[in-house]
């Protein structure tokens, strides 16, 4: 049996890729499940779990967004290539967005709560003390402003890269989810009138 290797390579991601991928996912789920129940059940206990974890899980999730661009950059060499042809660059593009909504929504919440005067402590850990003043308009405005709406943005980009493996794994029946998880599929070849348009 072929062993996964930690670095990417041609044919398929490797396991540090995965597992910050397979985390993220993890996590940006918590963080919309979250703000899901706020929305829908207002203050409740249950929704008071996540919200409560929200900062400090945003937090996380901007430092592994770094971590993921900087492997990606660093495999760019040997990772998987994008199919030839609009669906490849359209794929492209959609990751493109998918990259800079993970980083921008965490940093503008990042800059929000800086701004606020208010110390942060992700996890219990200081990352910076609070400030008397009052709040810094020019860092909390953009957050104030776009946190929310730029993140149902991001939430539903990855509801449109889910249905994009699910068209490829069940429509065209190629191997663009076994890249990610699990091992070449041996199922169907694609579609003839299809090969040439990825």
């Amino acid at each position: 049996m072929e062993t996964l290797p930690w670095r990417d390579t041609p044919r398929r991601f490797g396991r540090v890729s995965r597992i910050l991928h397979w985390g993220m996912a993890a996590l940006f789920a918590w963080q919309f499940l979250g703000m899901i129940l706020k929305v829908t059940l207002g203050r409740h206990p249950v929704a008071g779990v996540f919200v409560g974890t929200h900062a400090s899980v945003g937090f996380l999730l901007l430092l592994l967004v770094l971590a993921r661009g900087s492997w990606a950059l660093f495999n760019m060499r040997w990772r998987p290539q994008p199919d030839r042809g609009w669906l490849g660059y359209a794929a492209m593009a959609g990751h493109l967005a998918l990259y800079a909504l993970m980083l921008i929504v965490p940093a503008l919440a990042l800059l929000r709560s800086y701004g606020s005067g208010r110390a942060f402590a992700p996890f219990g850990l200081p990352l910076f003390p609070g400030f008397q003043g009052g709040p810094i308009g020019w860092m909390v405005a953009p957050g104030n402003a776009l946190h929310g709406w730029l993140g149902w943005a991001l939430l539903a980009l990855i509801a449109g890269h889910v249905a994009m493996v699910v068209l490829h794994r069940f429509v065209w029946h190629d191997e663009v989810l076994s890249r990610m998880a699990g091992g070449p599929r041996r199922g169907r070849a694609p579609r003839p009138d299809l090969a040439g348009t990825r």
